[in-house]
């Protein structure tokens, strides 16, 4: 019968003292603890989403800059830094009427008609904030708006029109619920009704008195158009 054979496992008397055998322990100790707290934060830690700017959405121009800080499927959160904006209220009773005559103001605001007769760059969104009188048959108040870009921010060019003005607005968190095609009076309302029912379940406070809507798109641009209605955060 054959034997085998195998070479003779030698353990060192140094290899087994007591004090490296405490080296090894509290190394591994160190390491199980290290490992431990990293996947602890690997599980806890929010992840936020990648956030590229400006947005696509923007199509080119200069828009005021935000941070998202949450996503859900209904509203995506966001704060606005302080920015000024020129703007002009109009009252009526109808959506389009009313912010195609802001826009037109604003429009000839940037063409030239402001103190310094500069020609100004157009800029991302046409923004409304839209407070509704009280009662059926009260007019709404539309407040059409402008960034005004990075570059004139610190001095923005005085408007020459007596309706027309610059707006500071401060820091601001806005709840977002975005959309796409040529907006309609009908569409503003229901993503706003919408939008509010989501924040209410979620039983967020916001300023319930007033919206903004913001369109992104020249008119002429039929395809992959981008508006949204924001709800501002109560303090």
């Amino acid at each position: 019968m054959l034997r085998k054979c195998y070479a003779p496992l030698i353990l060192t008397k140094t290899f087994w003292t007591p004090r490296v055998t405490l080296i090894r322990l509290r190394t591994m100790m160190i390491t199980l603890l290290v490992l431990t707290t990293l996947a602890s934060l690997a599980v806890t830690s929010p992840v936020l989403p990648t956030q590229t700017w400006p947005p696509a959405f923007c199509n080119k121009l200069e828009c005021p800059k935000y941070t998202t800080v949450k996503t859900t499927k209904d509203y995506e959160e966001r704060i606005y830094k302080a920015a000024k904006w020129t703007s002009t209220i109009v009252s009526g009773m109808e959506y389009n009427p009313a912010v195609s005559e802001g826009f037109m103001k604003l429009f000839s605001y940037i063409e030239g008609n402001n103190k310094k007769k500069a020609v100004i760059p157009m800029t991302a969104p046409v923004a409304t904030k839209v407070e509704h009188g009280q009662g059926p048959y009260c007019k709404t108040n539309f407040t059409v708006s402008f960034f005004v870009p990075f570059a004139d921010q610190a001095d923005p060019p005085q408007p020459s029109a007596a309706d027309v003005f610059t707006n500071p607005l401060p820091q601001m968190t806005a709840f977002v619920k975005s959309f796409g095609g040529f907006a309609k009076e009908k569409d503003w309302t229901e993503t706003a009704q919408a939008l509010a029912e989501s924040l209410d379940n979620a039983t967020i406070s916001y300023h319930k008195d007033f919206y903004y809507t913001a369109g992104y798109n020249s008119p002429f641009q039929l395809f992959d158009r981008h508006n949204e209605v924001w709800f501002i955060k109560a303090d």
